[in-house]
């Protein structure tokens, strides 16, 4: 029986984020991306979220290579974790490539990992894959499209992608090529899904250089712009805006930084001599004058913007005036913290230009009609929509049957689960460990579920802790009880509540010394049970009760 091709996504459906893709034939494995996630309102204290690594690691002798798509966080973020356990060689496009060398680099694992700079157009074998990168356009330069040759046929792996027709550099996205490999024949094609929704085309990233321009022209005001930072298209649109109208540039924000440093040394940015400044420089400089670029589009409590518009900021602090353009849209889940600092600078006088005022931002994802053309282009004989959440996979499937496919060449996938692909079918088959793993500052894994329920729990009701000192003779009660409470009651306000707390802790121990019971396990069970049914009762609140008994 002849070898089949497996498909198994280890992140990137039924979400948006940390986007990995396993392609297995035989004893060869290839991974596609290797992105992170952010945590829900749900997640208390996770920094961030990665993949289940589980069936990587168990199989990392067979892994011959780790190629990238682009250098946003979704792909290629959760990359250092995944090194620490395996040494595979990485490849990726210069940009993506000095993104992750940063990355690697903070994570002491610069010198381990094998890292392959490829341009687009470039192929190369990795076991029994050839991999052929094909440039395309998204909201970060050097992203490109993948085409998989394996031993059961051509597959078209796009990545985040949109059809921009004038972009700010690189050339449109290689039409030419994509329709080419259709004709030869393409066997499957697994398409970004973000923007199905969307109806038409998406718009080009130089419609925002327009707009940026009416905003700098005539302004005498001093001008904050933030984006995301790994947007440099739109910091070369900034800066080219800032020499039109005589203005320095000032960069501030790490990752802003970091981005901009490695974009020019690349060439994907051009700074002219004399037109950066350092941010300790800018109080020296009429305010009609300069430009500060910052990160913090999306709120983030430790963002640069953030810090100016709460004066926590050691350069820089937001005046009267400013005008601050956000040019970005908020990513689903940070709707709050976005307004929160819109409603900051507001109060601090500042004139703040954002995206549902103005057109400010473009999306690096592909709309209705470009997805259509390009599975034209492809005419692939099956399809599996990846990059979205449920609706979004649905969609476009839905959209793929429309194209002529028929419904048993279309297969919608859920993290973990093996999609098996030969030159005459495609179904799912079984899964292999799979989820997500929460980054709590060093910990990786260490915060699971039980603890989330606690820290929700927490969050909720607050705690309540009962100390208890008994006798090691016959276990009466020697002090206590004392009760302390975090986050529940404010104690001088409730005297009357606490009295009733400990009388009744007092009550259930004499109790239990009544019938005999003296495990502490079966003590601290009795407390617990009659505290909180009496708490439910009285405050309609179920705190965490958190009793300690000790032994005198």
């Amino acid at each position: 029986m002849a070898e089949k091709l497996k498909i198994i996504s280890l992140g990137g459906l039924n979400e948006v984020g940390k986007n990995l893709t396993v392609y297995e034939y035989g004893a060869d494995i290839l991974v596609i991306d290797c992105g992170l996630g952010f945590p829900d309102d749900e997640m208390y204290g996770v920094d961030i979220v990665i993949p289940d690594f589980t069936y990587l690691v168990k199989f990392k002798e067979r892994i011959r290579g780790i190629v990238l798509t682009h250098g946003h966080e979704d792909h290629i973020g959760a990359l250092p974790y995944l090194m620490r356990d395996i040494n595979a060689p990485i490849y990726a496009t210069p940009l993506t490539a000095g993104l992750v060398k940063i990355k690697l680099h903070e994570h002491g694992l610069a010198e381990k990992v094998e890292l392959n700079v490829k341009k687009a157009g470039e192929s190369f074998k990795l076991g029994c894959f050839k991999v052929e990168l094909i440039h395309t356009n998204h909201s970060i330069p050097d992203a490109v499209s993948l085409a998989v040759k394996t031993p059961v046929g051509m597959i078209i792996h796009t990545g985040d992608f949109k059809i921009d027709t004038t972009p700010i550099s690189g050339g449109m996205i290689d039409l030419a090529r994509i329709g080419e490999l259709g004709k030869r024949g393409v066997l499957a094609l697994l398409s970004d899904s973000t923007n199905i929704e969307k109806q038409g085309y998406s718009m080009s990233e130089s419609h925002v250089g327009v707009r940026l321009d009416e905003l700098f022209r005539g302004c005498t005001q001093r001008i904050l712009v933030t984006t995301f930072a790994s947007n440099v298209h739109r910091v070369q649109q900034v800066i080219d805006c800032a020499v039109k109208y005589g203005r320095k540039v000032a960069i501030t924000g790490r990752s802003m930084e970091n981005a901009v440093r490695v974009s020019t040394e690349l060439g994907c940015v051009n700074i002219p001599d004399g037109v950066l400044v350092e941010v300790n420089q800018i109080k020296n400089l009429p305010a009609d004058q300069i430009v500060i670029v910052t990160t913090g589009s999306q709120g983030e409590p430790m963002s640069a913007l953030h810090r100016m518009a709460f004066s926590g900021h050691r350069q820089v602090e937001i005046k009267a005036g400013d005008r601050v353009i956000i040019s970005a849209s908020a990513v689903p889940g940070n709707e709050k913290t976005v307004s929160r600092v819109i409603d900051e600078l507001f109060r601090r006088g500042a004139e703040v230009i954002y995206d549902k005022i103005t057109d400010l931002h473009v999306s690096g994802h592909a709309y209705q009609e470009e997805l259509k053309m390009i599975f034209a282009l492809v005419k692939p004989k099956f399809f599996m929509p990846v990059h979205g959440e449920q609706r979004h996979l649905n969609m476009h499937a839905k959209l793929a049957k429309q194209m002529g496919l028929a419904q048993k060449n279309v297969v919608i996938a859920d993290i973990g689960q093996v999609v098996e692909l030969s030159n005459r079918a495609i179904s799912k088959n079984g899964s292999v460990p799979s989820g997500r793993v929460l980054v709590d500052g060093t910990g990786v894994g260490d915060v699971g579920s039980v603890v989330l329920r606690d820290r929700k729990h927490l969050a909720k009701d607050g705690m309540l802790v009962v100390i208890v000192n008994l006798s090691a003779e016959d276990g009466s009660l020697v002090a206590g009880p004392d009760i302390i409470t975090r986050g529940f009651i404010y104690v001088k306000e409730s005297e009357e509540l606490m009295r009733e707390l400990k009388n009744m802790v007092t009550a259930t121990l004499e109790r239990c010394g009544r019938e005999n019971i003296t495990d502490w396990a079966a003590l601290k069970g009795a407390i617990k049970s009659d505290l909180s049914d009496y708490l439910y009762k009285k405050t309609k609140r179920n705190p965490m009760i958190l009793p300690v008994i000790s032994e005198i």
